[in-house]
């Protein structure tokens, strides 16, 4: 019989909208939009599955639900509303529950200007979202300082000042309020204030300067020089404010520049506003993600955030990478604003520094979230999970054990075997390898030997295998391995070859290489295991190459034999213990007459 999702898919318009998918229990668990739902739902269940997030999804699909809309920019703007009501599981979104705080500047004759968290329809303007409730707490504070807009939460209008209902309080006598519930100031005068309000929240500080500054004058030239006297002292303050704000480039142009900075499902966005060319604020935004997005789709998923309804969009906007829809989303703004907006991507020069510092700040925010998250999982615990995320592992790689081959022109042929459990180097489980089978410098060869024998007395001796073998080297050495282990029955322990370039991992059967995120402490972990590898395994090869040259040494000495020198090592110990050895103690391991002959050799060479 057929199902409701099968019969959904066989009648889908092909139309813009917006799809949403459903599980098992009639839950949204994603919300999309498509310029044309027929052929976008489509893709999903017709090889459209690329990624491990979108596999997921799709087994989980039950049923769906479409809205037709008249455009792709109408469907863009209902599917952003039903993502931040619904807050699907499979959609990038807020972390952050709370909903974030704007001031409202009230729509009534004598406006009011106060945060909220609620944003109605009711002809008001709202201007934020602010992610740091203190940065508007600050601008609200700044404001208040410098404007007398009232402070009571009175329905003003000619009524009420005619019928005389409320009275001026106490704001009105320290001079922090002109008393428009008196009627002593008039509607004109004080909206002029409010629009000067605006200019401040808006960042146009400078253009506010100037235009008081004409004011002054026109009011010193009618000789009220009262009135000169309180511009003043607002123009003061607001080059103050003018002042504290950086200079950041010398076009003074208006744009925003945004940077993203994610490892897996971590993610931070900073975003920076500048206005004239000075930078006016800041923002930081944490996002949800699944841990396989493209940096383009989640740069989409941040501009359709930071630009709600109530936002300001500015002339330019800057980013590293352009977001998934850019056409889409050019439209989308150009919609909602005043000015023809424009993604830029700054290849060098003054723009790409912006781009540059904003990433930066992006990434330290990234790290301060990471540090939070080891604090309440633990550093091991966290670089390990990081490491299964990045290798899509089904279990935690708790047990590793890492080879590196050590040889120098194909002489001495050696390997190590460091192990790491839990993410800590476990050095009573590390092991040394001489190469018994190989000659010359074959480190493929020498890699198989070393997995050969390593498995096989795990095997005989019935010991536990490691979570994941790290081979140091490309696809050769891998296929080597590989090879080893499926012939002695391990088929099921995830294996990985490390290239030169640590980012760059081989699996097997892939031909073609695969990048860690460069930024993701799985791959620090990664490194600081191979690094020991490597430590361990040219240690104990420059060991053995000094003993080997010292035993040549000793056997260019008239009378003394191979056997001879290798008692004397093993007798005495180090290589330098030998040199720097007292005739008597050469007599005990060898006799008196080959002391004397090795002991006068040394002092003779110094």
């Amino acid at each position: 019989m057929e199902s409701i999702l099968e019969n959904k898919l066989k009648n889908l318009p092909a139309k813009p909208g917006v799809y949403q998918f459903k599980n098992n229990k009639d839950k949204v668990i994603y919300v999309g939009k498509a310029r044309n739902l027929r052929n976008r739902v489509k893709s999903y269940f017709h090889g459209g599955a690329t990624n491990a997030k979108t596999i997921a999804l799709v087994k989980k699909i039950t049923d769906l639900e479409l809205v037709v809309t008249d455009s792709e920019v109408e469907a863009l703007v209902l599917e952003n509303n039903i993502i931040k009501e619904l807050k699907p599981r499979y959609n990038i979104d807020l972390k952050d529950d709370k909903s974030f705080p704007f001031i409202k500047v009230t729509n009534e004759p004598y406006p009011q200007v106060y945060s909220t968290r609620r944003v109605i329809k009711d002809g008001s303007k709202y201007f934020g979202p602010y992610t740091s409730v203190k940065t508007m707490k600050s601008a609200l504070r700044t404001i208040n300082q410098i404007f007398k807009i009232r402070s009571c939460k009175y329905d003003i209008n000619d009524d009420t000042i005619e019928q005389k209902k409320y009275k001026i309080c106490l704001d009105y006598h320290i001079n922090k309020c002109d008393g428009p519930c008196e009627g002593l100031v008039s509607e004109k005068e004080y909206n002029e204030m409010v629009q000067e309000v605006i200019k401040v929240i808006r960042g146009k500080t400078d253009d506010l300067i100037k235009d008081l500054e004409a004011k002054m004058e026109q009011a010193a030239e009618k000789t009220d020089f009262e009135n000169a006297a309180q511009i003043r002292d607002k123009i003061e303050q607001l080059q103050i404010i003018s002042s504290k704000q950086k200079i950041v480039s010398n076009d003074f142009e208006d744009r925003d520049v945004i940077s993203v900075a994610h490892e897996g499902k971590d993610s931070a966005c900073s975003i920076f506003n500048i206005r004239s060319g000075k930078l006016v604020g800041k923002k930081q935004l944490k996002l949800k993600l699944q841990g396989d997005e493209d940096l383009s789709e989640v740069y989409n998923a941040a501009i359709k955030f930071c630009y709600g309804e109530h936002t300001e969009i500015p002339k330019e906007i800057l980013f590293e990478t352009e977001p998934d829809d850019a056409e889409l989303l050019l439209e989308w703004l150009n919609l909602r604003s005043t000015k023809k907006v424009k993604f830029i991507i700054p290849q060098r020069g003054e723009l790409r520094s912006l781009v540059k510092m904003c990433k930066q700040n992006a990434v330290l925010q990234l790290k301060e979230i990471q540090i939070q998250k080891m604090k309440k999982e633990g550093h091991v615990t966290y670089s390990v999970g990081a490491l299964q995320r990045d290798l899509r592992l089904k279990n935690l790689p708790k047990k590793i054990e890492c080879f590196d081959i050590s040889n120098l022109q194909g002489t001495d042929s050696v390997a190590s075997m460091v192990v790491f459990v839990d993410g800590k180097p476990k050095k009573s489980l590390y092991r040394k390898f001489i190469i018994k089978d190989v000659e010359g410098p074959d480190d493929f060869a020498s890699m198989e030997e070393v997995i050969k024998r390593r498995y096989k007395r795990v095997l005989e001796n019935e010991e536990s295998l490691p979570d994941l073998i790290v081979v140091d080297g490309g696809k050769g050495q891998l296929s080597s391995a590989v090879g080893v282990l499926n012939k002695l029955g391990i088929k099921q322990t995830p294996i990985i070859g490390l290239a030169k370039r640590l980012e760059e991992v081989f699996f097997p059967g892939n031909s073609e290489a695969e990048s860690i995120p460069k930024t993701s402490s799985g791959l620090k972990l990664l490194q600081q295991i191979r690094d020991e590898a490597h430590r361990f395994a040219i240690t104990f090869h420059r060991k053995r190459r000094s003993k080997r040259t010292f035993e040549t040494e000793l056997t260019s000495i008239a009378g003394i034999g191979s056997s001879t020198a290798q008692k004397l090592i093993k007798e005495i110990g180090s290589v330098n213990a030998v040199k720097n050895a007292s005739i008597e103690s050469l007599s005990s391991a060898v006799g008196k007459s080959k002391a004397e002959l090795i002991y006068n050799h040394f002092q003779e060479k110094g």
